[in-house]
């Protein structure tokens, strides 16, 4: 008996070597009498003497969940792409703008930049003549970098454009504020996105100044945060009631004639969101019907305090899609990092696991992993050629100064677009 059972022992470790079963490491298939000296598990003794077995179920078979898929949009990965290059000429430009006599010297380059990315520039230097000029070197004195008289001129637009957004910047950061739970933020939580609201260079002190009827900056345990002065009920309206307004859905009564879901997810409704799913999603009608429920639920605003909202609720979790969906609304480009998202977790009460739920949505959302890592795009913003819909007079005035190049580009402004000066870093 102790001989068959070694037999059948062998053989079990022959077929786990190979993958055909999948056993854990205290399960051995024979009869109980066989090995007197193994203590077994009681749970798997049968009557019979016998031992139960976990076998992995085939691939392919009714036990294998689905692979969930992520699908990509193409069109949005090629936009992080092409604004590699831009982006790199809009942060060396700013870099010598910030200098006081317009020029950097080339042996400064790395301090601002670093070491490893000063060699991105040097190529930018060497290919866009026509953007920037080296001067000097041959006489003794130290090489430097400048615009050219061409570039300046463009580059002299740029304070207009800033001149002409500052009210809608001013709305934009009033609006970020409202969205906070206690109307206040980190001032170093604003600067991670500073260019995606089009903030001037050392907002702190250039902007906030000019409306103390709006903001004031108030020290909380240490840290320097920008505080609401006051509540404007007019600003607590979202992008998507804006847009659903213009539709003339919100002025519709409860009476009016119903209207159906369509097959990409879309319905006008008052709590609905707009839907834009990749060529490849095929939905089935299980899903559309979840989907319909979803969109006809309705939610508190994002502007309501969310301590007010039961967090287990689903009518709650639908409005973390609203903050989410409102955030993205508030930036230029209707683009942030994951990171930078993640960074307001606390002042607007977000889920830990972000991602996952910006995932769930993809038909909102999408997460790319092109240029910056875990890019979040809103995209209703986009159309189908993934072309910023609307675009600012900041937006205007980069695509014109990278022309200059002899390329066109959209969603140009980064984050890397406004250099850091070592004490804020």
């Amino acid at each position: 008996m102790i001989y068959i059972g070694l037999m059948l022992y062998h053989i079990i470790n022959q077929l786990r070597s190979a993958k055909c079963l999948y056993l854990p490491p205290h399960t051995i298939f024979a009869p109980a009498a066989a090995v007197h000296h193994i203590v077994w598990p009681s749970d798997l003794l049968l009557q019979s003497g016998s031992i139960w077995i976990h076998a992995r179920p085939k691939s392919g078979g009714p036990g294998r969940p689905k692979k969930k898929i992520y699908h990509r949009v193409h069109e949005l990965d090629r936009v992080m792409d092409l604004r590699k290059k831009p982006t790199l000429i809009l942060q060396l430009k700013s870099i010598i703008q910030s200098q006081r006599n317009q020029s950097l010297l080339l042996r400064d380059l790395e301090k601002q930049v670093g070491f490893v990315q000063k060699w991105n520039f040097m190529a930018i230097l060497e290919k866009y003549p026509s953007i920037f000029r080296v001067s000097g070197g041959v006489d003794g004195s130290p090489p430097s970098i400048s615009l050219t008289q061409k570039a300046e001129k463009v580059a002299g637009e740029e304070a207009q454009a800033r001149e002409a957004m500052e009210s809608i910047v001013v709305k934009n950061l009033r609006k970020l504020l409202m969205l906070s739970v206690d109307c206040r933020i980190p001032l170093v939580k604003i600067e991670l996105i500073e260019s995606q609201l089009a903030l001037p260079r050392d907002f702190k002190n250039m902007l906030i100044p000019k409306y103390p009827e709006f903001f004031s900056v108030k020290n909380i345990n240490g840290v320097d945060c920008l505080q609401l002065e006051h509540w404007d009920s007019g600003l607590a309206i979202t992008s998507r009631e804006e847009w659903l307004s213009r539709e003339g859905v919100l002025m519709q009564k409860s009476g009016s004639k119903k209207v159906r879901i369509s097959n990409d997810g879309n319905y006008l409704g008052p709590f609905a969101f707009r839907m834009k799913y990749p060529a490849g999603f095929r939905p089935n009608v299980s899903f559309l019907k979840e989907v319909e429920r979803w969109q006809k639920m309705d939610f508190p605003s994002p502007y309501c305090n969310a301590r007010r909202v039961e967090t287990s609720d689903p009518k709650a979790r639908k409005r973390v899609v609203g903050v989410l969906h409102e955030l993205l609304s508030l930036a230029i480009e209707k683009r942030l990092t994951c990171a930078q998202m993640d960074a307001f977790g606390k002042e607007l009460f977000l889920p830990s696991r972000l991602v996952l739920c910006l995932i769930k949505y993809q038909g909102i959302f999408y997460i790319t992993n092109k240029g910056e890592r875990g890019s979040v795009f809103l995209k209703e913003a986009y159309d189908e050629s993934s072309n910023l819909v609307d675009k600012c007079h900041l937006l205007v005035f980069n695509d014109k100064f990278v022309e200059l190049c002899g390329r066109t580009s959209t969603s140009l402004c980064s984050q890397a677009a406004y250099p850091r000066s070592p004490s804020r870093s």
